[in-house]
């Protein structure tokens, strides 16, 4: 079955959309740049209109992605879960996927990588801790492996150090070792390192009563 194109409309609420009337009935919407290659006059069969449509969500998943990517950088499986809970199909998702691979707006090793040299500037953490939080974001353990390749934990621990002791300056100095070594425990760094970087950090600063509490 077939019909002829009898107006394109752009949409006054959504400008980038354009209706499609067949024979004077409304029949379904189109990106500005699909109805592009539509003109009056023109039939389009019922599997043409299948294939527009087709190419139509294609194209809307990956203008949805680029909007959520252009936020902030995003891990493959953010943007399979955040497409998928829009209602965007399987085939549709793997080849808005495929598309966003191709021009690079989305590569989980660029991204962990990323992830992990923003972590050691702002907020300092171990290995550990930094791959727990790629794998929560569907990173594969492989690509882990390479974003952490290289990771000095005893320099991460003596950067989150640094930034702690900030806030502890002010105290006594045993308090201060007690709260400098829990701070660096809750940023996933083992007990041996813990202990290593208050000694670099503090190295005058008793620190026997700090180490009973952080070992409890």
């Amino acid at each position: 079955m077939s019909g002829v194109i009898t107006a394109l409309k752009t949409q006054k609420k959504h400008q980038q959309r354009v209706s499609v009337f067949i024979d004077h009935t409304y029949r379904f919407s189109l990106d500005r740049t699909l109805a592009a290659s539509l003109k009056s006059g023109q039939v389009l069969t019922e599997d043409q209109i299948s294939q527009l449509s087709s190419k139509d969500e294609e194209q809307r998943a990956y203008h949805r992605a680029v909007r959520y990517l252009s936020r902030r950088p995003h891990a493959e499986q953010e943007i399979r879960d955040k497409l998928y809970r829009n209602g965007i199909t399987e085939p549709v998702l793997t080849r808005t996927l495929d598309r966003l691979r191709e021009t690079g707006l989305v590569d989980d090793v660029k991204f962990a990588r990323a992830w992990v040299e923003n972590r050691l500037t702002f907020r300092p953490r171990s290995a550990h801790a930094l791959r727990l939080e790629l794998k929560r974001k569907g990173v594969p353990a492989e690509t882990i492996d390479k974003a952490l390749s290289g990771f000095e934990e005893v320099g991460a621990a003596r950067q989150a150090a640094e930034k702690g002791m900030r806030r502890y300056s002010h105290l006594k100095p045993e308090v201060a070792r007690r709260r400098l070594m829990a701070y660096l425990t809750r940023r996933g760094f083992s007990y041996g390192v813990v202990k290593e970087v208050s000694q670099q950090v503090l190295p005058e600063r008793v620190h026997s009563d700090a180490e009973s509490e952080v070992s409890r």
